[in-house]
């Protein structure tokens, strides 16, 4: 058992190594909480566990959900004749291809219906539950006009906790819409002015983000939105875009926000700059798989300079296809020289605390929802190991079970 107890604050450096095993391990659940967590001889010989349900793990890697702090539930359809297209096209200086913000996306999200949002929404939910994720953020961001982003914030509303802690992030900011093009301050200042006080007055999300870089907006307009959000009481995140992003990194930490995402061109400069600040550094190595890049995020640098780091899907349709943490974890260990405990360790805690949730998730600890996943393996670095394979044989979110629905306890194999 994995328990990731014990961090009052997001894990760096060594410390991320650390992932609270229990050899013989055992969680007490009631009413969706945990209650006690420990080796199994003591827990099965608690008064008030006697009559429990036991579900087996014997053999098995037991864990805390993955908790998935960066997608776009409602998204663009993915790009198949573009991706034919641009794979027999020479690749960029960073090997990968260009993909360009394209308007045709804008109009399809704000063309589809309230009602097939939410359908597909429910639906990719099924999949991340499948593959362990028992939380995960969602942003909004490809609709850019009033209507449509709310639209999309009241979805995100109504499948929260049905059956996954669905956390918004109002992302209206994640590019410039096709009406304000080279108008960016003008767009900017509608949404400081009128989109984030409703976002914020309605309750429809928790967060809000912004793009500094290529395609969104400058670190200083950056700034002024980071702070502007966290006045009205949002938690903020950045995505850090394009080749110059010490100055998207300075804002993001003056700023106070509670992630910087992506920062695939990111180097020694920007590591000192986020090293040891509250704002966590969250990496897509998915976007980077996709687009046939060869830069990766510099998780290795970033661990070693004392950043905190989580790992996230970075799910949409259109750039980065995959709900499935498990191959994220691969392409951490493989790809940006993270070790495994290093990756799981980024895949729950740390991304926990990017959302500032890490109170009541990331770990099994007493107190915290009972959110888990048993892996279909002995040693929790095969996780990683198996690129492409789910060994994910069970989640369950606040004690219920939901992949997969048989009866328990579980059959020997």
């Amino acid at each position: 058992m994995l328990t990731l107890r014990g961090s009052s604050g997001p894990r760096r450096g060594a410390a991320m190594r650390s992932l609270g095993l229990i050899e013989d391990g055992a969680v007490f659940i009631v009413d969706g909480v945990i209650q006690a967590v420990g080796p199994s001889r003591r827990i099965e010989n608690l008064a008030e566990a006697r009559n429990a349900l036991e579900i087996s793990a014997d053999g098995r890697v037991v864990m805390p959900g993955f908790v998935d702090c960066r997608t776009h539930l409602i998204c663009p359809p993915a790009r198949l004749p573009e991706q034919e297209t641009l794979l027999e096209e020479t690749p960029t200086a960073g090997g990968g291809w260009p993909v360009p913000e394209t308007f045709a996306s804008v109009r399809h999200l704000r063309q589809i219906s309230t009602r097939r949002m939410e359908m597909v929404a429910r639906k990719l939910l099924r999949q991340f539950v499948r593959y362990g994720t028992t939380t995960l953020e969602a942003g909004t961001g490809y609709g850019l006009d009033e209507t449509t982003e709310m639209r999309t914030l009241r979805v995100y509303k109504a499948i929260d906790k049905k059956p996954l802690d669905v956390e918004a992030t109002f992302l209206g900011a994640r590019a410039v819409p096709p009406e304000y093009e080279r108008r960016s301050g003008e767009y900017l200042q509608r949404i400081l002015q009128e989109l984030l006080p409703k976002v914020a007055q309605r309750k429809l999300a928790r967060y809000a983000g912004i793009t500094c870089g290529e395609g969104g907006f400058t670190p200083q307009e950056s700034l002024e939105f980071l702070r502007a959000a966290r006045e009205l009481g949002l938690h903020t995140r950045i995505h850090l875009e394009g080749e110059s992003l010490a100055a998207g990194a300075a804002a993001a930490v003056q700023g106070g926000a509670a992630s910087a995402d992506h920062l695939a061109a990111a180097g020694e400069q920007e590591a000192r700059l986020l090293a040891n600040s509250p704002t966590v550094a969250t990496l897509l190595p998915g976007y980077t798989y996709h687009l046939g890049s060869e830069r990766y995020p510099p998780a290795r640098l970033f661990i070693d300079t004392g950043v905190a780091v989580s790992l996230a899907s970075g799910f949409t349709m259109d750039t980065c296809p995959t709900w499935s943490m498990p191959m994220v974890l691969s392409l951490a260990c493989a790809r940006m020289r993270m070790t495994p405990a290093e990756a799981i360790t980024a895949a729950t805690i740390n991304a926990a605390h990017a959302l500032r949730r890490a109170s009541t998730l990331g770990s099994l600890e007493y107190g915290k929802q009972a959110d888990l996943i048993m892996v279909d393996a002995p040693d929790y670095r095969e996780i990683p190991y198996h690129f492409g394979v789910n060994l994910v044989a069970l989640t369950i979110k606040r004690g219920e079970v939901l992949h997969p629905r048989v009866e328990y306890p579980w059959p020997e194999s």
